[in-house]
């Protein structure tokens, strides 16, 4: 959930809104600001030009200076110029004053606004907000002009007018409504706009993903289509361009991994003939070594135990390159397992060497290739006494996995000084030798790979590890099923009945 919301296509969709939001108030803001002050002008101009022609085209018909009554009259006269609807109009003369309407306070009518028009000899103009009512008032000085000069005179008459702006308001209600009623559909346009940009954004980027999977995948000829000239188009061209050189670099290393395992394959093949007459001869020799003189007889053990040894170096080989060609083949057969490691142990002499735990008689059987099997155990117990200290243990027993089933599981531990934390991931890896066993032994650096090929083969696990009491530790699963047999041989091995 968080992830989808952290996503490319949220983040563009409201980037997008946002954007469209702050433009479309900035925008409305601005309208209603313009709109508003432009129906306001319009107002005020149109009732300050009518209310000073008012004032200029009644004033003659009235004697000067005026009394009570005058002021009366032509308030009353003057507050008949609205055009839509009355004005209320306020006359003073000195101390004397009235009203078009009886009684009116004139509340809205500032002592500095009277102060202005007696000094400023100008019309004056204010918007004023009373009970949440606006309004605008307008005074204005009557003067007198001279008949030869420009001057003008005050004449002491001042006349001022309220003009309620229910209309105005009306308009800027109006408007505001409008841009609300815009606002919605800007939104959701923007919103709409926000979502196709981030399809078409967000689509060459869903394409990159897959492309990048397939390439994990192991497909390397999977190229993008690419289109226009953007960044986008950039990556694309710079995906297919790695890509390419991948698939290059990839196939040169398959060719030369082919090439090298198909060398060692033919030199083993090709070695095995000699090896036989030499494994012949040297038995021969080791028949005659006790004749001959000391120098000779050691001589001829040298040659007989590197002989040996290049034969099972040879048989290593070929076993290892059966695996690489996919051609190793099961030969399976439904076996007791503690029998056969007994028989394991037995036709190498470590029976007396070894402390095994194994299960009675006929308790555990499984369906496995027995020559496999035994490699397996050999090569572990070979390991643990080579390159461990004594005792060297093997337990072997049976163990229920909720996923997995039954499963038959071999342990071989040693007493020594363990693996070193920096050999313990590579010691499967073929031909590995840790830095203090670089110096020549009778190990192959083969041994330990062959054997997680056959535990791979049947389907099983092999782990190393170490004791936290001290000394390394292998462990082997082989998965059962319920009646014995095997769970399942992998796609990549060959099941062959003996």
């Amino acid at each position: 959930m968080l992830r989808a919301l952290s996503g490319l296509r949220v983040r563009l969709v409201v980037a997008f809104t946002l954007v469209a939001v702050v433009a479309t108030v900035t925008t409305g803001a601005l309208t209603f600001r313009e709109a508003r002050t432009g129906v306001l002008q319009q107002s005020q101009d149109t009732v300050i030009e009518d209310f000073r022609h008012r004032v200029n085209t009644l004033v003659p018909n009235y004697r000067f200076p005026p009394d009570e009554s005058d002021l009366q009259s032509f308030a009353v006269d003057v507050s008949r110029g609205g055009r839509s609807q009355n004005w209320r109009v306020l006359v003073a003369y000195r101390d004397a004053s009235a009203t078009s309407g009886p009684g009116d306070a004139f509340r809205e009518l500032s002592p500095a606004m009277r102060e202005s028009v007696r000094t400023r000899r100008a019309t004056v103009f204010q918007r004023v907000t009373r009970d949440g009512h606006s309004a605008l008032v307008v005074g204005m000085p009557v003067t007198f002009a001279g008949q030869y000069g420009t001057e003008r005179r005050a004449s002491g008459l001042e006349v001022y007018l309220t003009v309620p702006q229910r209309e105005e308001q009306g308009y800027v209600d109006a408007l505001v409504t409008a841009i609300e009623r815009a606002t919605v559909p800007a939104l959701a346009l923007a919103v709409l706009i926000a979502l196709l940009a981030a399809r078409g954004v967000l689509r060459p980027v869903r394409a990159l993903r897959r492309a990048t999977r397939s390439i994990a995948e192991g497909r390397l000829d999977t190229r993008l289509a690419v289109q226009g000239s953007d960044e986008l188009a950039d990556l694309s061209r710079t995906f297919n361009e790695t890509a390419a050189a991948l698939e290059g670099s990839v196939a040169e290393l398959r060719r030369m991994e082919a090439g090298a395992r198909r060398f060692a394959a033919d030199v083993s093949h090709e070695l095995r003939t000699p090896l036989a007459a030499m494994s012949a001869v040297t038995d021969v020799l080791d028949e005659d070594a006790a004749g001959l003189d000391d120098d000779t007889a050691m001589a001829v053990r040298l040659i007989s135990e590197e002989t040996t040894k290049l034969a099972g170096l040879v048989d290593d080989l070929m076993e290892i390159s059966r695996f690489d060609a996919g051609a190793a083949a099961l030969h399976l057969d439904e076996i007791d397992l503690a029998e056969s490691v007994r028989r394991t142990l037995a036709s190498r002499g470590w029976l007396d060497t070894v402390e095994t735990s194994l299960p009675e008689p006929g308790t555990l059987r499984g369906r496995v290739d027995p020559r496999r099997l035994d490699v397996v155990v050999a090569n572990l117990v070979a390991n643990a006494l080579r390159h461990g200290a004594p005792p060297v243990r093997l337990h072997l027993y049976a163990e229920d996995d909720p996923h997995a089933g039954r499963q038959a599981v071999v342990v071989v531990g040693d007493a020594g000084d363990g693996i070193d934390d920096g050999v313990l991931p590579h010691v499967f890896d073929r031909f590995y030798k840790s830095d203090s066993a670089r110096t020549r032994s009778e190990g192959s650096g083969l041994g330990l790979a062959i054997t997680a090929e056959n535990v791979h083969l049947h389907g099983g696990t092999v782990r190393a590890a170490n004791h936290p009491d001290g000394g390394a530790v292998f462990t082997v699963v082989l998965p059962l099923r319920p009646d014995g047999t095997q769970d399942r041989v992998p796609h990549a091995a060959k099941e062959e009945q003996p």
